[in-house]
Protein backbone atom coordinates (compact mmCIF):
# COMPACT_ATOMS: atom_id res chain seq x y z
CA UNK A 1 0.00 0.00 0.00
CA UNK A 2 2.84 2.36 0.36
CA UNK A 3 4.58 1.77 -2.11
CA UNK A 4 1.79 2.09 -4.27
CA UNK A 5 0.95 5.66 -2.51
CA UNK A 6 4.60 7.08 -3.23
CA UNK A 7 4.51 5.50 -7.20
CA UNK A 8 0.88 7.36 -7.33
CA UNK A 9 2.67 10.61 -5.56
CA UNK A 10 5.30 10.10 -8.09
CA UNK A 11 3.60 10.17 -11.11
CA UNK A 12 0.91 12.96 -10.31
CA UNK A 13 3.79 15.07 -9.29
CA UNK A 14 5.25 14.57 -13.43
CA UNK A 15 2.44 13.95 -15.17
CA UNK A 16 -0.22 16.67 -13.20
CA UNK A 17 1.43 19.58 -15.34
CA UNK A 18 0.85 18.32 -18.96
CA UNK A 19 -2.62 17.40 -17.93
CA UNK A 20 -3.46 20.75 -16.83
CA UNK A 21 -2.04 22.06 -20.37
CA UNK A 22 -4.33 19.71 -21.95
CA UNK A 23 -7.08 20.45 -19.99
CA UNK A 24 -7.11 24.20 -20.51
CA UNK A 25 -6.24 24.23 -24.13
CA UNK A 26 -10.14 22.72 -24.44
CA UNK A 27 -10.91 25.92 -22.17
CA UNK A 28 -13.32 28.72 -23.11
CA UNK A 29 -11.62 31.46 -21.30
CA UNK A 30 -8.28 32.93 -22.57
CA UNK A 31 -7.12 33.10 -19.33
CA UNK A 32 -5.94 29.45 -17.60
CA UNK A 33 -7.63 30.50 -13.83
CA UNK A 34 -10.78 28.83 -14.14
CA UNK A 35 -12.97 26.85 -16.27
CA UNK A 36 -16.04 28.30 -18.36
CA UNK A 37 -16.63 25.87 -20.91
CA UNK A 38 -15.42 23.32 -23.58
CA UNK A 39 -14.18 25.05 -27.12
CA UNK A 40 -11.91 23.63 -29.83
CA UNK A 41 -11.67 27.09 -31.32
CA UNK A 42 -8.16 27.37 -30.00
CA UNK A 43 -6.81 24.36 -32.30
CA UNK A 44 -8.61 26.03 -35.12
CA UNK A 45 -6.58 29.87 -34.67
CA UNK A 46 -4.03 27.75 -34.50
CA UNK A 47 -3.75 25.70 -37.33
CA UNK A 48 -4.88 29.02 -39.06
CA UNK A 49 -1.57 30.85 -37.94
CA UNK A 50 0.70 30.99 -40.91
CA UNK A 51 3.94 31.55 -38.62
CA UNK A 52 3.48 28.83 -36.45
CA UNK A 53 3.03 26.34 -39.44
CA UNK A 54 6.11 27.78 -41.21
CA UNK A 55 7.61 26.62 -37.93
CA UNK A 56 6.08 23.45 -38.10
CA UNK A 57 7.84 22.65 -41.07
CA UNK A 58 10.99 23.50 -40.11
CA UNK A 59 10.87 21.50 -37.32
CA UNK A 60 10.03 18.70 -39.91
CA UNK A 61 12.30 19.17 -42.53
CA UNK A 62 14.96 19.05 -39.77
CA UNK A 63 13.92 15.85 -37.80
CA UNK A 64 13.48 14.01 -41.05
CA UNK A 65 16.71 15.08 -42.92
CA UNK A 66 18.61 14.33 -39.65
CA UNK A 67 17.38 11.10 -38.75
CA UNK A 68 17.56 9.99 -42.49
CA UNK A 69 21.07 10.48 -42.68
CA UNK A 70 21.72 9.52 -38.79
CA UNK A 71 20.02 6.15 -39.53
CA UNK A 72 22.04 5.45 -42.34
CA UNK A 73 25.35 6.76 -40.54
CA UNK A 74 24.24 5.39 -36.92
CA UNK A 75 23.58 1.42 -38.55
CA UNK A 76 27.07 1.52 -40.29
CA UNK A 77 28.98 2.70 -37.51
CA UNK A 78 27.18 0.14 -34.94
CA UNK A 79 27.87 -2.56 -37.13
CA UNK A 80 31.89 -1.72 -37.44
CA UNK A 81 31.88 -1.42 -33.90
CA UNK A 82 30.58 -4.28 -32.53
CA UNK A 83 31.66 -6.83 -35.25
CA UNK A 84 35.17 -5.36 -36.29
CA UNK A 85 37.88 -5.69 -34.03
CA UNK A 86 40.85 -3.24 -34.12
CA UNK A 87 43.50 -0.91 -32.65
CA UNK A 88 41.29 1.77 -30.37
CA UNK A 89 37.90 -0.18 -30.67
CA UNK A 90 37.17 0.42 -27.29
CA UNK A 91 37.88 4.24 -27.10
CA UNK A 92 35.83 5.27 -30.53
CA UNK A 93 33.41 2.89 -28.89
CA UNK A 94 33.38 5.79 -26.44
CA UNK A 95 33.40 8.77 -27.68
CA UNK A 96 30.63 8.03 -30.32
CA UNK A 97 28.25 8.03 -26.46
CA UNK A 98 29.92 11.65 -26.02
CA UNK A 99 27.05 13.45 -27.60
CA UNK A 100 24.53 11.61 -25.16
CA UNK A 101 26.07 12.10 -21.71
CA UNK A 102 27.91 15.93 -22.55
CA UNK A 103 25.59 18.52 -21.30
CA UNK A 104 23.57 20.11 -23.95
CA UNK A 105 24.72 23.72 -23.48
CA UNK A 106 27.97 22.66 -24.36
CA UNK A 107 27.27 20.92 -27.44
CA UNK A 108 25.32 23.93 -28.63
CA UNK A 109 27.99 26.58 -27.92
CA UNK A 110 31.11 24.00 -29.57
CA UNK A 111 28.77 23.58 -33.08
CA UNK A 112 28.53 27.46 -32.82
CA UNK A 113 31.81 27.96 -32.41
CA UNK A 114 32.82 25.54 -35.33
CA UNK A 115 30.33 27.30 -37.72
CA UNK A 116 31.78 30.62 -36.75
CA UNK A 117 35.26 29.68 -37.13
CA UNK A 118 34.16 28.36 -40.68
CA UNK A 119 32.28 31.25 -41.79
CA UNK A 120 29.62 29.17 -42.26
CA UNK A 121 26.19 31.10 -42.39
CA UNK A 122 23.80 29.79 -39.84
CA UNK A 123 21.19 28.11 -41.71
CA UNK A 124 18.36 24.93 -41.69
CA UNK A 125 21.81 23.28 -42.49
CA UNK A 126 23.43 24.20 -40.03
CA UNK A 127 20.30 23.09 -37.46
CA UNK A 128 20.71 20.08 -39.32
CA UNK A 129 23.83 18.75 -39.38
CA UNK A 130 24.07 19.50 -35.49
CA UNK A 131 20.65 17.56 -34.89
CA UNK A 132 22.46 15.21 -36.73
CA UNK A 133 25.65 14.97 -34.05
CA UNK A 134 23.09 13.34 -31.23
CA UNK A 135 20.82 11.47 -33.77
CA UNK A 136 23.71 9.11 -35.02
CA UNK A 137 24.82 8.52 -31.29
CA UNK A 138 21.25 7.55 -29.87
CA UNK A 139 20.49 5.21 -33.09
CA UNK A 140 24.42 3.96 -32.24
CA UNK A 141 22.94 2.35 -28.69
CA UNK A 142 19.86 1.35 -29.98
CA UNK A 143 21.42 -1.13 -32.79
CA UNK A 144 23.99 -1.94 -30.84
CA UNK A 145 21.81 -3.24 -28.29
CA UNK A 146 19.84 -5.12 -30.97
CA UNK A 147 23.44 -6.52 -32.70
CA UNK A 148 24.15 -8.31 -29.00
CA UNK A 149 21.14 -10.02 -28.77
CA UNK A 150 21.71 -11.31 -32.35
CA UNK A 151 22.92 -14.67 -33.57
CA UNK A 152 25.70 -13.70 -35.99
CA UNK A 153 26.04 -17.43 -37.06
CA UNK A 154 23.23 -16.47 -39.21
CA UNK A 155 25.07 -13.90 -41.72
CA UNK A 156 28.01 -16.63 -41.79
CA UNK A 157 25.66 -19.52 -42.62
CA UNK A 158 24.42 -16.86 -45.42
CA UNK A 159 27.96 -16.51 -46.62
CA UNK A 160 28.69 -20.37 -46.26
CA UNK A 161 25.60 -21.15 -49.13
CA UNK A 162 27.03 -18.83 -51.86
CA UNK A 163 26.20 -15.26 -50.28
CA UNK A 164 28.60 -12.48 -50.65
CA UNK A 165 29.48 -10.16 -47.89
CA UNK A 166 27.52 -7.75 -49.05
CA UNK A 167 24.44 -9.61 -49.82
CA UNK A 168 23.91 -11.81 -46.27
CA UNK A 169 24.01 -8.24 -44.99
CA UNK A 170 21.45 -6.71 -47.04
CA UNK A 171 19.29 -10.21 -47.01
CA UNK A 172 20.32 -11.26 -43.84
CA UNK A 173 21.62 -8.72 -41.27
CA UNK A 174 19.78 -5.88 -42.03
CA UNK A 175 16.34 -7.18 -41.94
CA UNK A 176 17.19 -8.59 -38.26
CA UNK A 177 18.72 -4.91 -37.70
CA UNK A 178 15.36 -3.29 -38.47
CA UNK A 179 13.22 -3.11 -35.51
CA UNK A 180 16.18 -1.52 -33.73
CA UNK A 181 17.21 1.03 -36.32
CA UNK A 182 13.07 1.96 -36.55
CA UNK A 183 12.79 2.09 -33.06
CA UNK A 184 16.12 4.31 -32.78
CA UNK A 185 15.12 6.40 -35.34
CA UNK A 186 11.61 6.95 -33.68
CA UNK A 187 13.61 8.58 -30.26
CA UNK A 188 16.04 10.24 -32.83
CA UNK A 189 13.04 12.11 -34.58
CA UNK A 190 11.49 12.89 -31.07
CA UNK A 191 14.50 13.97 -29.65
CA UNK A 192 15.24 16.77 -32.83
CA UNK A 193 11.40 17.94 -32.71
CA UNK A 194 11.80 18.63 -29.39
CA UNK A 195 15.40 20.41 -29.25
CA UNK A 196 15.73 23.61 -28.30
CA UNK A 197 19.31 24.69 -27.29
CA UNK A 198 21.45 23.33 -29.94
CA UNK A 199 18.72 24.85 -32.51
CA UNK A 200 18.84 28.39 -30.59
CA UNK A 201 22.37 28.57 -31.01
CA UNK A 202 22.88 27.10 -34.64
CA UNK A 203 19.60 28.80 -36.27
CA UNK A 204 19.96 31.71 -38.78
CA UNK A 205 17.53 34.37 -38.95
CA UNK A 206 14.12 33.20 -39.96
CA UNK A 207 14.65 29.87 -39.05
CA UNK A 208 12.63 29.66 -36.96
CA UNK A 209 11.62 26.22 -35.38
CA UNK A 210 8.24 25.13 -33.45
CA UNK A 211 10.51 24.87 -29.85
CA UNK A 212 11.58 28.14 -31.08
CA UNK A 213 8.44 30.02 -31.94
CA UNK A 214 6.86 28.49 -28.74
CA UNK A 215 9.58 29.97 -26.56
CA UNK A 216 9.25 33.56 -28.33
CA UNK A 217 5.56 33.35 -28.04
CA UNK A 218 5.40 32.55 -24.15
CA UNK A 219 7.66 35.35 -23.58
CA UNK A 220 3.95 37.61 -23.71
CA UNK A 221 2.19 34.83 -21.66
CA UNK A 222 1.12 31.30 -22.24
CA UNK A 223 -2.27 31.89 -24.20
CA UNK A 224 -4.35 28.86 -24.74
CA UNK A 225 -2.40 28.52 -28.31
CA UNK A 226 0.38 27.48 -26.48
CA UNK A 227 -1.75 24.93 -24.47
CA UNK A 228 -3.26 23.70 -27.79
CA UNK A 229 -0.07 23.28 -29.56
CA UNK A 230 1.86 21.92 -26.55
CA UNK A 231 -1.05 19.06 -25.87
CA UNK A 232 -0.82 17.96 -30.33
CA UNK A 233 3.37 18.04 -29.71
CA UNK A 234 3.33 15.83 -26.33
CA UNK A 235 0.12 13.94 -28.25
CA UNK A 236 3.14 13.68 -31.22
CA UNK A 237 5.65 12.40 -29.08
CA UNK A 238 3.92 9.96 -26.73
CA UNK A 239 2.86 8.50 -29.71
CA UNK A 240 6.33 7.73 -31.41
CA UNK A 241 7.92 6.74 -28.11
CA UNK A 242 4.57 4.01 -27.71
CA UNK A 243 5.52 3.07 -31.41
CA UNK A 244 8.95 2.67 -30.51
CA UNK A 245 8.11 0.50 -27.50
CA UNK A 246 5.84 -1.63 -29.22
CA UNK A 247 8.48 -1.93 -32.24
CA UNK A 248 11.46 -3.07 -28.90
CA UNK A 249 8.76 -5.61 -27.40
CA UNK A 250 7.66 -6.99 -30.42
CA UNK A 251 11.21 -8.06 -31.73
CA UNK A 252 11.73 -9.03 -28.12
CA UNK A 253 8.83 -11.83 -29.27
Amino acid sequence: MVTRTIALFVYAFLYAPIAIVILYSFNESRLAVSWTGFTLKWYQQLFANEELLHALQNSLVVASISVAVSAVMGTLAAVALARMKFAGSEFYRGITMLPVIVPEIAMAVSALTLFVALSVRLSLLTIIVSHIVFCVAYIILVVMGRLQGMDSRLEEAAQDLGATPTVAFMKVTLPLLAPGIISGSLLAFVLSLDDFVITQFTAGVGDTTLPLWIYSSVKFGVSPEINALSTIMVSITAGALILAEFVRMRERS
